[in-house]
């Protein structure tokens, strides 16, 4: 697993947000600190802080295409500038004790898709391993993520390192293809994840026996949404912790039917007392329901 993705600048000036996102667990390990920022030295120093942490690894962000990160040379905006974006990469490779992997895009934009290029020199830094999005930072999540140049660089031959391919992978069915399509070793899964934490495990077991798993019970769901608010409120300080989850709750029950009222309150309240009490609701009303799927999920 990765921590949220950390901001050099916010570390090295000792910012509370910054610092918590270092919080690392036994039980999530191997546990990799991702890190973003524009500057060397300001990466290098906050990689010497994150090591103390002891991660099983630092990953570099150069993929995040939100224009107040990336309009300031952080995140994908090092797409724009290659030879910094190396310059960095090689820094924090020296000043890591653990290895150093690299997450980034296709390219600036649809006439700037370089990664072919840009992976080897990045391989040529010394990193241990690429995790590639298949969109350009214009894309931002936009359209469909193209898979075939993540596949060109896996088949490089001068790559050894390992490729990890990422975007659109929403199914477990989806996930074997992209095995199978484009020799990755390994996938990514982001925005499919929201709301539906089992999807990791019904990608497992697939890929393993070739049978789909079936989509959990409202009842299953609530238990995991339940467990998810929890840690969410123990993690977040004041009404954070129901701001991030209301997406959350949206995608876990989605679907189901005549849902709309239940479902504006629970995106609304900011009563904790309350949220518990209408997942519950959710539960008495729904309970055992499994609505028919398509490769593990809703197909309403």
């Amino acid at each position: 697993m990765y921590t949220e993705f950390i901001s050099s600048d916010g570390l090295i000036r000792d910012g509370a947000k910054s610092v918590k996102k270092l919080d690392i667990y036994d039980y999530e390990r191997p546990m990799g600190i991702q890190l973003y920022g524009h500057i060397v030295e300001s990466m290098v120093e906050a990689t010497h802080r994150a090591v103390e942490a002891r991660p099983d690894l630092i990953d570099i962000n150069y993929g995040c295409p939100v224009r107040k990160i990336a309009n300031r040379g952080a995140g994908a905006g090092m797409l724009g500038n290659i030879p910094l974006m190396m310059e960095m990469t090689r820094a924090i490779v020296e000043a890591s004790s653990v290895p150093v992997t690299v997450k980034t895009r296709l390219g600036w934009d649809e006439q700037n898709k370089i990664i072919v290029e840009v992976a080897e020199q990045l391989q040529d830094q010394g990193i241990k391993a690429l995790t590639i999005h298949g969109r350009t930072r214009a894309q931002m999540y936009k359209g469909n993520a193209d898979w075939t140049l993540i596949g060109e660089v896996k088949r490089n031959p001068r790559m050894h390192i390992p490729i990890v391919g990422n975007g659109d992978i929403t199914t477990p069915v989806g996930a074997r293809e992209a095995f199978d399509n484009y020799g990755v070793d390994g996938i990514m899964i982001g925005r499919a994840a929201v709301g539906k934490p089992w999807l990791f495990r019904h990608v497992k077991h697939y890929l393993r026996t070739g049978e789909l798993l079936p989509e959990p019970t409202v009842s299953e769901k609530v238990d995991m949404a339940r467990m998810q608010f929890e840690k969410s409120l123990e993690h977040k300080e004041g009404p954070v912790g129901i701001y991030e989850m209301r997406r959350h709750f949206s995608n876990y029950f989605k679907g189901l039917p005549h849902f709309k009222e239940m479902r504006l309150k629970l995106l609304t309240s900011l009563d904790v007392d309350e949220i518990y009490s209408l997942l519950e609701q959710i539960r008495d009303k729904y309970g055992n329901e499994r609505p028919r799927i398509n490769g593990g999920f809703w197909d309403r």
